[in-house]
């Protein structure tokens, strides 16, 4: 099946409200312009460099997201034009965020990665860390970052009752968080679920999935 078709039948199974990132690591450009010509214009990588080099070759209206882990030293690379940042894992993170955006005279929006699987492999914040975090007074003073929303990873399994509970575990850490309005914080989106399991996610209350292979068909991780 073409990329154009897989893109077609995803966006008509999905809800009007939930966004989605089509997931393009490892894959060379000529597979992401026939996203870009079928009307994809949301583009997910997760290594910065990697991005970096797709953004200078690529049309400028795309919307590049970070769905990756995030070194701080890496961030001055993507900060001049990255769209959201889903990986949001420490204060430090953060503020290298903030700083970087304030030489581009630019404000980046953040999701706040929540640990919500199992595996220690899995990067991400205690729910009680992020509440601290918002109400923090040094985060009230980024003026150039914006968290607009948290993102989860489930466990690697075949097991759906556990991925669906950490699915609502994530909503659940929302509906608590999104009280907390700032000048730089106001939650609007959930960012969860993937090729496998992206319809549970939006079940669960998902409005951003993050789907790669079932557009562009599996990695390949040899390039």
């Amino acid at each position: 099946m073409s990329i154009k078709h897989n893109l077609d039948t995803i966006k008509q199974s999905l809800p009007e409200h939930v966004t989605l990132v089509a997931v393009s690591k490892t894959k060379p450009i000529s597979d992401l312009m026939e996203a870009y010509n079928a009307g994809q214009r949301i583009f997910g990588e997760n290594k910065i460099q990697e991005m970096a080099d797709k953004y200078q070759e690529m049309p400028k209206d795309i919307k590049w997201h970070m769905i990756g882990h995030v070194q701080r030293n890496k961030v001055k690379y993507m900060a001049e034009f990255v769209n959201l940042i889903h990986g949001v894992d420490s204060l430090k993170l953060l503020k290298e965020i903030n700083k970087q955006a304030l030489k581009h005279d630019r404000i980046i929006n953040c999701l706040l990665q929540i640990k919500i699987a199992e595996e220690d492999s899995k990067f991400g914040m205690r729910i009680k860390d992020a509440e601290e975090l918002l109400l923090s007074e040094t985060v009230s003073e980024l003026k150039n970052i914006n968290i607009v929303g948290l993102m989860g990873m489930a466990t690697f399994t075949d097991n759906k009752d556990q991925i669906k509970e950490e699915f609502l575990r994530l909503k659940s850490a929302f509906e608590d968080l999104k009280t907390i309005q700032t000048s730089n914080c106001n939650l609007q989106i959930i960012s969860m679920g993937m090729s496998g399991d992206y319809k549970l996610a939006i079940e669960c209350g998902s409005t951003m999935v993050r789907v790669g292979s079932s557009i562009f068909g599996e990695r390949n991780y040899n390039n």
